[in-house]
């Protein structure tokens, strides 16, 4: 028997759309779709097993009146072991998952900031979609522990396949934010411990497509289905849903050809329409019932949506399908069962006709209620129905071959029996979501003992004391270089030293950084993080933070990123005295050398997990991947205790962007406005000063009310 304190503590993230624990409003938009669905029964399931004590589902907070008030709920319980956590975020408006990037630091160090009040630390961090890999990277950075991602969808895919109907890489951009997704998808699989997908499908056709792609760290883990929702029709069922049914059809008593799904143009229900008004023998033999979301009025829905609807009407039209087709506008979620069963006891079929589909949850719900389906060949159906042999599989653009599919279960009852009983039954052997959660936490278990968790040290000897905030800045570009400026500056830290701690973030080393602090005059700091993040010292003597050097050299492989950058045209070593162990330092000739994103991608094709900043366009600098500016304060506001609200920051260089985004007070001096950092000028807590170097420091000391409110201020930008 296990104590209670062995037990396992999870922590899922899915940032986006709205999750809540009961009537999930699967189908609303583009981000309440299966993921939702996915995360809370994951979340269950797990919580069920005896070797998990807590599981804590997180996503984002969102208070908006055009939503629930369930979303605004901080904590909501679903059982003794499982909660869903809502964090705050950006503003408090539903914001659909492609607005949300700017906000995800934010998210991070709210969270960060949440779990540190809880009374254990997590086993592990499992990141659903690329928004909460790019949260789950710097959680699990911080934290030691192991990284679990599901992707879901991937952006590389997604892109090839826009691309390949044709709308252009520029208007994918703009819409999608689709660099920012690939490229926070190649980080967290540069850093997951763990990668769970669906199908073998997912592996083979979409994961392939990515630098840090490594099949031995994936596990194929199909989701389940709750048996208690969807199961078979009996002979004494009645459904209200059939009269809904009713206005629409000449002869409801047909046969039920059941599509499924949100509208939304990948899920193509427009081929399937145009199948069924193609073929009167299909006509003949069924009708056809289309559940693709709610609404009241199409020109109320978003553009995507009101496109797909508006298609499938006129093809109503077209093909003068009038009483043979339905389309209800409303369903209820918890009517979604019966919808299956009252398909399945027309001895109808289920169609799936997705261009693509990562996985296909509505077939196994299909299969759990007896009803025999007819799916794509792209994607996740292909694993489904060679485990549950109860349909078939066509290609999503041929109609006569989809009709044909569909004509063949419903003109052989013994067909459409053999695959009824075949779905029963496959769905029973190879997707509950106990067998999942088995598997799952089979696989977590073989990670044990390989991290080496360091969070679990703080408080450090400074914590706890006097100092209640903090003031960091950069040396080079933020500070120095208005001389008669620094000695007001020295004497705002001196002033004020039994309540502000003073640190330095530089990209310097720590010799470097101590002899220009000297020759400026400036105050010795608390803190200096040095080497781009690399390094931490402390107090006077300068102690050294050694739990931190044995935190960063996770995966750390030097010597090869030496080798592969010091190959590259363009690039010149800096002199020994700018190396160091975790820092290599380059010159950078962008006119005879690869592109940054060229750098960045041969070191992806290596397999080498590290961050490389460019700065000026003239200097390169790589460091392992769990170190950085921002990385490394992060880790000493939680050792002193400070809050990241409590704590102002100043850079200057592209380096220092992770320091400034997220819930630090930033400040962007006057000197440096229209450079590497003129991307944050939307982002919150970032303020533009108006002068530059150490007046501009001053200058957002006054502008937050920094030394009075302790800088809980939101300035404008």
């Amino acid at each position: 028997m296990e104590k209670d304190s062995d037990k396992l503590y999870l922590v899922l993230i899915s940032v986006h759309g709205l999750i809540r624990g009961n009537d999930l409003e699967l189908g609303r938009d583009a981000d309440t779709g299966g993921q939702t669905k996915y995360v809370v029964d994951l979340a269950k399931a797990l919580g069920q097993d005896e070797r998990v004590g807590r599981v804590d589902l997180v996503t984002r907070r969102i208070v908006d009146p055009s939503v629930s008030d369930d979303y605004a709920r901080p904590v909501e319980t679903l059982s003794e072991q499982v909660r869903i956590v809502r964090i705050d975020a950006g503003p408090e408006e539903y914001l659909p998952k492609e607005q949300l990037w700017d906000h995800l630091d934010a998210f991070t160090d709210n969270l960060v900031d949440w779990i540190n009040d809880q009374p254990d630390r997590p086993a592990a961090i499992h990141g659903h979609y690329a928004d909460a890999g790019y949260v789950g990277v710097r959680l699990a950075h911080l934290l030691g522990v192991p990284l679990v991602q599901t992707g879901h969808s991937l952006g590389r895919d997604k892109r090839k396949r826009l691309l390949a109907k044709g709308h252009s890489a520029e208007a994918i951009e703009e819409t999608y934010n689709i660099g920012r997704r690939i490229h926070a998808e190649e980080e967290v699989l540069a850093n997951a411990d763990l990668v769970i997908t669906s199908t073998h499908n997912e592996i083979d056709e979409q994961y392939r497509l990515y630098n840090f792609y490594d099949p031995n760290r994936m596990a194929v883990i199909p989701p389940g289905t709750d048996l208690e929702q969807f199961y078979p029709p009996s002979a004494d069922d009645e459904s209200a849903f059939a009269g809904a049914l009713a206005p629409f059809l000449r002869d409801p008593g047909k046969p039920m050809v059941l599509a499924l799904s949100r509208p939304d143009e990948r899920k193509n229900i427009a081929t399937l329409l145009d199948a069924f008004g193609e073929s009167e023998a299909l006509q003949a033999a069924a009708n056809l019932v289309i559940v693709a979301g709610n609404r009241d009025d199409i020109n109320d829905l978003g553009v995507g949506a009101q496109s797909v609807l508006t298609e499938l009407l006129l093809a109503v039209d077209r093909h003068d399908l009038y009483g043979r087709v339905a389309m209800p506008k409303h369903h209820r979620p918890e009517q979604v069962p019966e919808i299956y069963r009252l398909a399945a006891a027309s001895r109808g079929v289920f169609v799936n006709p997705a261009l693509t589909e990562p996985f296909g949850l509505t077939l196994l719900e299909a299969a759990a209620s007896g009803l025999p389906v007819v799916a794509t060949e792209n994607g996740g159906p292909v694993d489904i129905i060679a485990n549950c042999h109860n349909g078939a599989l066509v290609d999503p653009l041929d109609r006569e071959a989809m009709a044909s599919a569909i004509l063949a279960l419903l003109d052989d009852a013994d067909e459409w029996k053999t695959a009824s009983d075949n779905g029963l039954d496959g769905v029973r052997t190879h997707y509950t979501w106990q067998a999942h959660a088995d598997a799952y936490l089979d696989a977590l278990a073989e990670l044990k003992g390989h991290h080496r968790q360091t969070a679990g040290e703080w408080p450090s000897p400074m914590a706890g004391r006097y100092r209640d905030r903090a003031i960091f800045t950069d040396l080079d570009q933020s500070l120095l270089g208005d001389p008669d400026a620094l000695p007001d500056f020295a004497e705002l830290i001196r002033r004020n030293r039994k309540r502000v701690a003073f640190g330095i973030a530089t990209g310097r080393r720590i010799d470097s950084a101590m002899s220009a602090m000297n020759r400026y005059g400036l105050p010795g700091p608390d803190i200096l993080i040095s080497s781009l993040g690399t390094q931490i010292h402390y107090g006077p003597y300068l102690s050294e933070d050694e739990h931190w050097a044995d935190h960063i050299d996770h995966n750390w492989n030097r010597a090869k990123v030496q080798r592969l950058l010091s190959d590259l045209p363009g690039m010149k070593r800096q002199p020994r005295t700018a190396q160091s162990r975790f820092k290599l330092s380059y010159y950078y000739d962008p006119e005879e050398g690869v592109s940054v994103d060229d750098m960045v991608e041969a070191l992806q094709r290596e397999e080498l997990t590290a961050n490389l900043f460019c700065s000026f366009g003239q200097y390169i600098d790589v460091v392992p991947a769990r170190a950085s500016k921002g990385q490394a304060l992060r880790y000493v506001a939680l050792r002193l205790g400070i809050p990241l609200e409590h704590i102002l920051v100043a850079g200057g260089s592209g380096a220092d962007e992770d320091l400034m985004r997220g819930n630090t007070l930033a400040v962007v001096v006057a000197n440096r406005h229209h450079e590497e950092l003129s991307s944050l000028v939307d982002v919150d807590r970032v303020y533009f000063a108006r002068k530059p170097h150490a007046r501009g420091v001053l200058e957002a000391v006054e502008h937050y009310d920094f030394l009075d409110s302790g800088g809980n201020r939101k300035g404008p930008s």
